[in-house]
Order: structure tokens, then C-alpha cells, then sequence
């Protein structure tokens, strides 16, 4: 008697380990990780030798506009490169939402550890007119966006993973 509830006990625990194991394993898969990148705003350009320029007004009308844009999606993390004018355009989106902004390295795009940090989340990630393509181009897999413009602060790219299934869309936004 003492065998068979051992091992009825057994049984029962091993099917709910597997279930459970089968339920993350679905919930992993259906899991959607979004991404929504962004070019840094217009940056001043009055004097070409500051390779670390600040936001003009109208880059920062921009950036505040996009706390409006995105207003009704739920964001869970806000990057930025480390340069005054990505950092600037995060900054609005950041304050809003009251959420640290993670500094990314440009030249380490997409990697594992970032990959697990997003997973599951909305993520929004500023960056520059060659780094924003590359890193849509790194998610999706294929070379896809080429170089934004220097005079095009409009495009929005978002990218939708979930399991398998990888989508991106580009919006241009004012």
C-alpha cells in the first residue's frame, strides 16, 4: 500500500513537472518581444568640430512628441547610445514613463545578453541614422534598411518578435 501511494505521489509530481515544463515552453513561444527604434531628433549642426552635439528646439519638440506618439503602448525599457543627442530624445519617453535609461554600445548590437534583457518586454531604442537600420537589419536577420538620410529624423521602426515569427514595420512620424 505504501509503495503504491509512493508511487502514485511519483507519478502525479512527474506529469505536473512535465505540464509545467510544456506550459513554459508554449508561454516561451508566444512570448512577444517588441522593439520601437528611433533616430536620434535634429541635432545642432552650428559647429561641425563638437562630435557630441545637443538636441536644437526642434529636436526636442520631436523627441517630446514621441512621449505622445507612443503614449497608449506600454514601455518597459528606454536605450540610448552615450551621446547628448540620443540620450536627449530618450530623455522625454524616460521621464514620462519614469524609467532609467540603459546605455547600449552601438558596435554590439543585438547580442545575447541584451536579447534575455528584452525578452517578453517593449523596448525603446535611440540611436543614429547608420546604427538604427543595423540593428533592425540585426533583429530581423537580413540586411533589409540601409542608412537613414542625415536629414531624415522621421522614421520609426518597430519589430515584433515571437517565437519563430519576426515582423517589422517602418512609420514615418513628424
Amino acid at each position: 500500500m505504501k509503495i503504491k501511494y509512493i508511487l502514485t505521489t511519483f507519478l502525479l509530481l512527474l506529469l505536473v513537472s512535465f505540464s509545467s515544463c510544456a506550459q513554459k515552453a508554449v508561454e516561451n513561444k508566444n512570448t512577444t518581444t517588441t522593439y520601437i527604434l528611433v533616430r536620434h531628433a535634429e541635432k545642432d549642426l552650428s559647429d561641425t568640430t563638437n562630435r557630441n552635439p545637443n538636441l536644437t528646439e526642434e529636436g526636442k519638440k520631436r523627441s517630446e512628441n514621441l512621449v505622445k506618439i507612443l503614449a497608449d503602448i506600454k514601455i518597459d525599457k528606454v536605450y540610448s547610445t552615450n551621446y547628448a543627442r540620443t540620450l536627449q530624445t530618450g530623455e522625454p519617453i524616460s521621464k514620462n514613463r519614469n524609467i532609467e535609461i540603459t546605455l547600449y554600445d552601438p558596435r554590439d548590437l543585438y547580442n545575447s545578453a541584451f536579447q534575455a534583457q528584452t525578452k517578453g518586454k517593449t523596448s525603446i531604442i535611440v540611436g543614429h541614422s547608420n546604427t538604427t537600420p543595423a540593428f533592425v537589419n540585426k533583429i530581423i536577420g537580413q540586411k533589409k534598411y540601409n542608412d537613414i538620410d542625415e536629414k531624415d529624423y522621421t522614421k520609426l521602426f518597430i519589430v515584433k518578435v515571437t517565437g519563430d515569427t519576426i515582423t517589422d514595420t517602418v512609420l514615418n512620424i513628424n
